[in-house]
């Protein structure tokens, strides 16, 4: 797996450069980029082999979720991989093109038109993979009028259809099996936590070299406690997002996925606003990558549910547990101890 994620690695960093990211966001061609992902095969990473895929477990598949969100990857790559490993566990093969995963805010018109707000990707995306009610369905994106946020570079949009399209993959429900809210909030986890950790080192760099009254700001106190916050959150982000991917199967945990996402959603604003104050005036400026990492951040925070939104979450399945809180973390972090 470790020349896997190295050959990802180097696909990333040498495709997916921040000139790429940048043309990408001005909704300029994405076809090069996905072509090189799709044809790098790593899209049937979780697949199994029988089936064309690697073979790979959702464990192993982790470090390579963290590259995407390292690099700033302008495109659903992570979302995809977990979406053609969802379908393919409920029998639905999955469909060429980059696949979307819609969160909570749903809704199912009663003059029988869908709609999905806030769609991570949603821009550049040629599915949405969605549950409205007890309907869980793989909704073409051209067939929907679209709306994008009116936020510079944001590329989730707000998705319309009129009624159900001809071309949708409707998948039965199944109770008890994880819904593709939580598999999108998933998705993000190890996005959000690959992003802030290239804030904090970006934010290491910026403080040793620069220079202030004859020193570098690095030796200033104030600015190593703030550092040290910023470090103390970007790795509880990574704790919490490999929590929810520590499963020797294909799918995350839902308790797992819940507190992975309610960490890092409460973490990522702390994360940018250490990251900007400690780089001054150039960090907030559109020529600097900063920004490409920490306006993610902020947007992914709220997207597939906020940390409030998860938190409830997390709430309902401990009171459903009807055991003590020790016993309901015990139960829900044993397996991945």
């Amino acid at each position: 797996m470790e020349m896997l994620t190295q050959a990802l690695e180097r696909l990333f960093r040498e495709r997916a450069t921040p000139q790429v990211v940048r043309a990408i966001e001005d909704g300029r061609d994405d076809e090069a980029l996905w072509s090189e992902i799709t044809e790098s095969g790593f899209l049937d990473l979780l697949l199994p082999e029988e089936n064309g895929g690697a073979g790979v477990s959702l464990s192993e598949a982790f470090p390579s979720f963290l590259l995407a969100g390292l690099h700033a990857v302008p495109l659903p790559f992570v979302q995809t991989v977990l979406a053609r490993a969802w379908l393919q566990a409920h029998g639905v093969e999955a469909p060429e093109g980059r696949i979307a995963i819609a969160g909570p805010e749903t809704q199912q018109c009663a003059d029988g038109g869908l709609v999905a707000r806030g769609v991570a990707f949603g821009k550049v995306a040629d599915w949405v993979l969605a549950q409205f009610d007890a309907l869980r369905v793989l909704l073409p994106a051209d067939s929907a009028r679209v709306e994008g946020e009116q936020v510079r570079g944001s590329l989730s949009a707000d998705f319309h259809w009129a009624s159900l399209p001809g071309a949708a993959l409707i998948v039965s429900y199944t109770e008890g099996n994880v819904s593709p809210v939580a598999l999108g909030a998933a998705a993000l986890a190890p996005l959000m936590a690959g992003a802030a950790r290239q804030a904090l080192d970006m934010t290491l760099t910026h403080v040793a070299e620069r220079q202030q009254f004859g020193r570098p700001i690095a030796q200033f106190q104030a600015v190593q406690s703030q550092v040290s916050v910023m470090a103390e959150r970007v790795w509880a982000m990574r704790m919490a997002a490999r929590l929810a991917f520590h499963a020797s199967g294909v799918m995350p945990s839902p308790v797992r996925t819940a507190l992975a996402k309610a960490r890092c959603s409460e973490a990522a604003v702390q994360v940018a606003d250490i990251a900007h104050a400690l780089h001054g005036a150039i960090g907030i400026t559109e020529e600097y990558d900063l920004q490409l990492y920490t306006r993610r951040l902020r947007e992914w925070r709220r997207t597939s549910g906020s940390e409030a939104w998860w938190a409830r979450e997390l709430g309902s399945a401990l009171q459903a547990s009807q055991g003590s809180v020790l016993d309901f973390i015990i139960a829900n972090t044993q397996a991945a101890a």
